[in-house]
């Protein structure tokens, strides 16, 4: 198997995690996206949509994060992260879902454009769509937070796929221009899943790797 994934990006730490944490053998290949890597033809052959991360196993070309994990984890036989249980998997999938409807996407939204533009593309973020995230992830911020009152992760009593997917942009938490203070559960259970090594691991070197092929990048992730 074979991920395609850009240093940084929460969608490949994502995935980058799960294989950490399954301790599976995958070739990681890094693009460059200051080089325009997604944009090539070759690639693009791969994810029409010209987004990372991307998983090839034999002629499967498999893109979206949260279906590369759930692949992951069943081609491995391993169902820690994501329980054969049908009640525990419904619980789980819904959380990815939400994930990317809502909370994720107010947050990234946030993050890419009061972020990412300013500070890695030399563009200045879009203040209406600053705004209007804001609200959406004040709205749902507080969803996660009261879910998560009482609870160390998203479902059960242990990480699942769920909790690598709600911790994908843990990296811009506290760069986002929000205030984080009125939420007090997600803020510990963030703190938590900062620390979980398989995602620790996944962190860029710094600030400056972001969208780089870092130099050690031959290899595969797992440990």
């Amino acid at each position: 198997m074979k991920l395609y994934a850009i240093v940084g990006s929460p969608n490949s730490r994502k995935v980058l995690a799960v294989i950490n944490h399954l301790g599976i053998d995958v070739d990681i290949e890094y693009l460059d996206l200051f080089a325009g890597d997604t944009k090539k033809p070759t690639y693009e052959a791969l994810n029409p949509n010209t987004m990372v991360p991307t998983l090839v196993d034999g002629n499967l070309k498999l893109w979206e994060s949260n279906a590369i994990n759930q692949y992951l984890c069943d081609k491995s036989q391993d169902n820690r992260l994501f329980p054969y249980d049908f009640t525990i998997r419904a619980d789980i999938v819904r959380w990815q879902c939400w994930e990317l409807a809502h909370f994720n996407q107010a947050f990234g939204t946030l993050a890419f454009e009061a972020v990412a533009k300013p500070n890695f593309m030399g563009m200045q973020g879009d203040q209406a769509v600053i705004d209007w995230s804001k609200g959406q992830l004040n709205r749902f911020a507080t969803v996660l937070n009261n879910h998560l009152q009482g609870r160390i992760f998203m479902v059960g009593d242990s990480i699942t796929l769920a909790d690598y997917a709600i911790i994908h942009a843990e990296f811009f938490k506290e760069a986002v221009p929000f205030d984080w203070s009125s939420f007090p559960h997600l803020n510990d259970y963030f703190d938590r899943m900062r620390q979980s090594p398989s995602w620790a691991a996944t962190a860029p070197k710094s600030p400056e790797a972001i969208g780089r092929i870092p130099e050690d990048s031959v290899a595969n992730v797992s440990q």
